[in-house]
């Protein structure tokens, strides 16, 4: 993932931004209601990516990556648009317990860039569909060049969306968040139509880090700079924004990990759900790591240890 990729990471400061004022409103929804849900996973499966993470042998990829995660943030939709009977396979190769977070389709995002995409809409979500009750959320991802110039295209898109497929956004113009007026706009049309605000924590994009909330669910996307410290202490950091969230009334925890070099995801992605299991009390798998485990990997040799 190279979004906010910076080839000296150590150079920045990587403390989380004040916690927005709103979101305690926005949390307090759904307090008391329903236990603590979590998923956490990678942003691919296939083995090319997740070098050293799958056994030597594995056949059938999807099959061996979700049983050692609970969810898969599904790339592989950007890219073509999704056909039913391919849903379907993946459906069935995976547990009763697994979730799919799948990426809307770039003709629709990057291409089309919203512009008259009802069509394409409607076939994307008879497609995805078909995940059944082992979809968990789709999210659009825009272009960093799609600013508030284009902010009727990204109303009709929100408003014509089916309500019964939940959906999260992720905004990479720097104006959506940094423009007061044009935040406050954002935010109550994604708050009336149940849209969840991505966000995203990258080292080069500091600008997006917002922490404004829109529906008591939190999708979060975590891009490591392939330093094993402080990729690390960043993920304690957002252990600790996510006690208080959790404090607040927050119930759905969505965290998807990336790495400009991807084999190190599933290794800091295990990282991250021990110290979830251990804040909140959870019993989350722990996923298997490379070799049987992690101190042969470079990055445990590197200093990134498991002491949870």
């Amino acid at each position: 993932m190279k979004f906010g990729h910076l080839d000296q990471p150590e150079l920045i400061d990587f403390t989380l931004p004040a916690d927005h004022p709103a979101n305690e409103k926005i949390l307090r929804q759904c307090m008391g209601e329903k236990p603590l849900k979590v998923y956490v996973g990678c942003a691919k499966w296939n083995k090319q990516d997740l070098k050293n993470f799958y056994p030597r042998g594995t056949k059938d990829e999807l099959a061996y990556y979700s049983r050692q995660f609970n969810s898969i943030e599904l790339n592989a939709t950007f890219y073509n648009m999704p056909k039913r009977e391919q849903v379907v396979t993946w459906r069935e190769k995976t547990p009763a317990e697994f979730k799919f977070f799948p990426k809307i389709t770039q003709s629709i995002s990057h291409l089309r860039r919203l512009n008259d995409v009802q069509l394409l809409v409607d076939e994307y979500c008879d497609s995805i569909s078909n995940f059944e009750e082992k979809l968990g959320m789709v999210f659009l991802q825009m272009n960093s060049n799609f600013g508030f110039k284009n902010w009727e295209r990204l109303v009709i898109f929100v408003e014509n969306f089916p309500k019964s497929i939940p959906l999260a956004i992720e905004l990479r113009h720097a104006e959506w968040f940094n423009i007061p007026a044009i935040a406050s706009e954002v935010f109550q049309l994604f708050e009336k139509h149940a849209v969840t605000n991505v966000l995203v924590d990258t080292a080069g994009r500091r600008d997006l880090l917002h922490m404004r909330l829109t529906t008591p669910s939190v999708f979060i996307r975590y891009v490591g700079a392939n330093d094993p410290l402080k990729d690390r202490e960043r993920l304690d950091g957002w252990i600790d924004r996510l006690r208080v969230w959790v404090g607040l009334g927050l119930r759905d925890i969505n965290f998807f990990v990336h790495q400009n070099i991807e084999m190190e995801s599933p290794l800091l992605a295990a990282y991250f759900i021990g110290k979830l299991n251990k804040e909140f009390g959870l019993a989350l798998k722990v996923p298997n790591l490379p070799d049987n485990g992690a101190q042969s990997h470079p990055l445990t040799q590197s200093g990134l240890t498991f002491d949870f």
